[in-house]
């Protein structure tokens, strides 16, 4: 199909896979046991938070909130990634590639999004660089000018990375100041204990996604952006919960009853 001078490929083809075999195979179980592992834990999570009434305070709604969104977030991609890696033709439609682009970034600023609450209380050969469809990646393949199209990105990335970002920072600059005035040392000590492993995963969410969208296009390198992207997509997801919800004794409580109620439920 042509349109004026350009040409508009209604197909892209995805090349980042691997094409041997065995390692075909070996990605395909390592995303998947990493899949089970998001999708279990951020279900146990909702249940929990759903069936007891003790847990329905704004704390916990954010991080059934944050649990849900990335649900939904690697479900964008991940199942694609894992029907793309045991198929010989890698291939998605212009529509389908703008509607999972367009959901993976809402949904991604979504996430960034709740953190940050939380914190608070051009045509090339069709082919595309990834394993899904993301801004950097297909940027290359805007046949017009794309500086406008960098610009809006740089905008969106701005206000979904950026902002979120300073006030988290913000927010753990209160922490830490509240931290150090406390007289127990061992209450410091888990004080600290605590924020390190949040800021952690915020600080890998945060700088992997920064490092993704906010700069420019010239230093884009495709090899190197698919392991950053699998990091956002499937290491946060997966450290989220355990580091945010699995840790705390009342959702050990609440798990602990939701699977005990199933479990007896199922023996009747």
């Amino acid at each position: 199909m042509t349109w004026g001078n350009h040409s508009v490929t209604m197909q892209f083809v995805f090349l980042a896979y691997p094409s041997c075999p065995e390692l075909r195979v070996l990605s395909f179980l390592g995303v998947s046991m990493a899949y089970a592992l998001i999708i279990t834990r951020n279900v146990l999570i909702v249940a929990s938070i759903q069936a007891e009434a003790r847990l329905r305070v704004p704390m916990y709604c954010f991080l059934g909130s944050l649990s849900g969104v990335e649900m939904c977030y690697t479900a964008v991609v991940v199942p694609h990634i894992l029907a793309n890696t045991l198929q010989s033709e890698k291939t998605i439609t212009l529509l389908g590639c703008a509607t999972q682009m367009a959901f993976f970034i809402g949904l991604g600023s979504a996430d960034c999004f709740v953190l940050a609450a939380m914190a608070y209380d051009r045509y090339v050969d069709r082919g595309i660089q990834h394993f899904f469809c993301d801004v950097p990646p297909v940027m290359p393949l805007v046949c017009a000018n794309s500086h406008f199209h960098e610009l809006s990105v740089l905008v969106a990335a701005t206000l979904a990375i950026a902002v979120p970002f300073f006030l988290i920072a913000t927010s753990y600059a209160f922490i830490v100041a509240t931290v150090l005035k406390m007289h127990s040392a061992a209450g410091r000590h888990r004080a600290f204990s605590t924020c390190s492993s949040h800021l952690a995963v915020v600080l890998l969410q945060y700088g992997c996604c920064a490092f993704m969208y906010l700069r420019p296009r010239s230093t884009y390198h495709p090899q190197q952006d698919q392991f950053i992207s699998l990091v956002y997509t499937l290491g946060t997801p997966m450290l989220n919960p355990l580091i945010y919800t699995l840790r705390n004794s009342e959702m050990k409580g609440a798990i602990g009853k939701v699977l005990t109620r199933n479990c007896g439920s199922l023996r009747v």
